[in-house]
């Protein structure tokens, strides 16, 4: 695999002539709406095909995946086309000119209004899924999404569905009351552990990812104990406990986000834990990369230390932001897809930059009214920097917030360098 930036005069034909590959092959990996639309500066994963079948007439992909020695995930990954659909006498990618550099975890959370389409696509990347969010009152009571459609479409596709509860208030704000009482008051603890234990049978979910946010400095050890209390209801059932861990730097770190999670302690109570190394650069503050490599790199190599590795699952953005200048105290950005903000670039014929300390894209353009703006976001050379950055710590995968919006040339590059773990167990 190569990562091209473009340069002032490429064209996609030219570039598929230059690296001897398909024309089509670089607009499946790179989903491009119009080929003509390239930005300056703008990245494209450039892959390789090696081995390839043509689909015989009448064969189903899951016949033709097991007569090219894969699993029909695998058939899916390398062949992002057939989302569209197949027809007999298509070339089938089989494997790609790329040594794999090791094996991932891969997860993601969505919210049940997730785009069908979109879904179907993602899944055959994806280890474990988490549907977002099941929350819950102050006496213990459950209120699951409505739909939990997408847990059952995850089965179908071999991945495995996670039972995601927050401590959400209806205005979606993190409640550090509501983590409080379910952590101090037994009889509310009770009651929603054995709606969450018969909730996860009916629904066959696969484990279960506890997002506390905002959990109050006092309640860190009991926190540690309730995940220590809820892994022993799960494990028995085959399932697994996922604690998702604000990005610390060091066990005393200050501020109400940190001082709850304990990393030595909730490490050792749970299955597996979920960095959200994410949102440096966010909505009301300054423009600056939402997950800077630096920044990522601290928190991770912390987690590291307290956590065995093997447990940790490193967070991943799939967003940017676009902030209007100068930035103002309380100011707003504006949150965007990747392959929104290349288009954001193209549109306003401004070319994108790499930052490479932050291990991350971005540009500055000016709107129709004479305001500047500046956009941060995430291309296949940051993606790139934080898969490796996994490996390189030896953690067990990586995690996605989230996948509403789609990005695939982020799913091409996992695909080229990684196997994906295709279940996880303790």
């Amino acid at each position: 695999m190569d990562i091209h930036v473009v340069q002032p005069g490429d064209t996609l034909y030219g570039l598929a002539r230059r690296y001897g590959v398909p024309l089509d092959r670089l607009l499946w990996d790179n989903q491009l709406q119009d080929p003509s639309q390239l930005a300056v500066g703008q990245a494209l994963v450039v892959r390789y095909p090696e081995e390839t079948l043509t689909l015989r007439p009448g064969e189903t992909l899951r016949e033709a995946a097991r007569r090219g020695g894969l699993s029909l995930r695998q058939l899916l990954r390398n062949n992002p086309q057939l989302a569209d659909g197949a027809a007999a006498g298509q070339t089938l990618v089989l494997s790609f000119q790329q040594e794999k550099l090791g094996v991932l975890s891969v997860s993601g959370d969505a919210y049940p209004d997730i785009a069908p389409a979109l879904l179907e696509r993602t899944l055959p990347f994806l280890t474990a899924l988490s549907p977002f969010a099941c929350t819950y009152d102050a006496g213990g009571v459950l209120s699951p999404p409505a739909d939990w459609g997408m847990a059952g479409r995850a089965k179908a596709m071999g991945v495995r569905p996670l039972l995601l509860l927050a401590n959400l208030l209806p205005d979606g704000s993190f409640s550090p009351e509501l983590a409080h009482t379910l952590l101090t008051d037994g009889a509310v603890q009770g009651q929603l552990l054995a709606s969450l234990l018969a909730l996860y049978r009916r629904e066959g979910f696969g484990g279960v990812d506890l997002d506390l946010e905002y959990v109050p400095g006092e309640d860190a050890a009991a926190y540690a104990r309730f995940v220590s209390r809820l892994r022993e209801r799960i494990a028995p059932l085959g399932g697994t406990v996922t604690v998702d861990l604000a990005p610390k730097t060091s066990a005393d770190q200050p501020g109400a986000l940190y001082e709850g999670h304990d990393y030595r302690l909730l490490g050792q109570a749970a299955d597996f834990v979920f960095l959200m190394t994410y949102e440096w650069g966010h909505t009301y503050g300054p423009p600056m990369a939402v997950a800077p490599l630096r920044n990522v790199r601290l928190a991770a190599e912390y987690a590291g230390r307290e956590i065995p590795p093997q447990k940790i699952w490193l967070g991943i953005p799939n967003y940017g932001y676009d902030w209007p200048l100068p930035y103002r105290q309380g100011s707003r950005a504006r949150s965007l897809s990747n392959p929104e903000a290349v288009r954001l670039a193209y549109e306003t014929r401004t070319a994108i930059r790499f930052d490479q300390a932050a291990q991350s894209p971005w540009f500055r353009y000016g709107d129709g009214e004479g305001r500047e703006h500046e956009v941060w976001f995430e291309d296949p050379r940051s993606i790139r920097a934080k898969l490796d950055l996994a490996r390189e710590l030896g953690f067990r995968g990586v995690s996605y917030w989230n996948l509403m919006r789609p990005f695939p040339q982020n799913w091409a590059v996992l695909n080229a360098l990684y196997q994906i773990r295709e279940a996880d167990a303790p």
